[in-house]
């Protein structure tokens, strides 16, 4: 649909974003599913709990692939009905500062950088053959509240453009997409420090021991996240744009 012909072009390039953050999830299903039936990945997060995770996990994607779908319905009307109205103005107006704000934290080299931070962070703390509980918390709460703190403005965006309904519903549904994953995060952060506080307490008497490969596709969980949040801030990013370089006309009549 992204190089399908259309008189709203910055449609093509939501297309091309919802493309990337599904792209990103389907990877990380396919590796896990993958490690998980060759049985390269045992333990999760613990023994007694990975069972309760992985269900609520399938519950989640599931969620977030029917949001995806439904977007996709209202993007389609955007893309094929709406056209653009060039403005009579073609001087570009100066930027103030939390417009430079926004282009500073969507640029695409900005991204480049967070990716980059992200997985050397994850190197980092891995050299000493372990992940701490402060090294945890740093992880995910930088995440949380990454996650959240999009979802509010995308929340906040969609009131601002009530009136193009197509393009609210879009916001809307991305909202909701990316809400699922947050929880996501939330949940599994918040049952791996319980683990981890429990284990410090000395109240946990599983004697498992992660297996390197456990420890890898946490790392690549982390990334996937990362790499997630970034395609739904250039989604953002679009959206802005469509609310605030484009006049969508009213339909025809048929």
């Amino acid at each position: 649909m992204s190089r399908k012909p259309t008189d709203w072009p910055v449609t093509s390039r939501i297309y091309r974003s919802i493309a990337v953050s599904l792209l990103v999830i389907n990877i990380y299903v396919a590796i896990y599913y993958g490690m998980r039936w060759s049985g390269l990945l045992r333990v999760e997060i613990s023994v007694s709990q990975d069972y309760i995770y992985q269900d609520l996990r399938y519950v989640i994607f599931m969620a977030y692939y029917c949001v995806a779908i439904a977007a996709a319905r209202y993007l389609r009307g955007m893309h094929e009905k709406y056209r653009l109205l060039i403005k009579e103005s073609t001087k570009k107006r100066a930027k103030n500062i939390k417009e430079a704000i926004f282009f500073v934290m969507t640029h695409e080299r900005t991204l480049v950088v967070v990716i980059a931070a992200a997985i050397l962070w994850r190197v980092a703390i891995r050299t000493d053959s372990g992940v701490t509980f402060w090294e945890s918390t740093v992880s995910g709460i930088s995440l949380i509240v990454w996650g959240w703190s999009i979802f509010g403005y995308l929340c906040a965006l969609s009131v601002k453009v009530r009136h193009k309904i197509d393009l609210t519903r879009t916001i809307q549904h991305a909202a909701l997409g990316l809400c699922a994953v947050n929880v996501y995060a939330v949940f599994y952060y918040g049952l791996r420090w319980y683990e981890q506080i429990c284990r410090i307490m000395g109240e946990v008497t599983e004697t498992y021991v992660p297996q390197p490969l456990d420890m890898v596709f946490k790392d690549v969980r982390y990334v996937m996240l990362v790499l997630f949040y970034c395609a739904i801030v250039l989604l953002a990013k679009h959206l802005v744009k469509a609310y605030e370089d484009y006049t969508v006309p009213a339909r025809k009549s048929q």
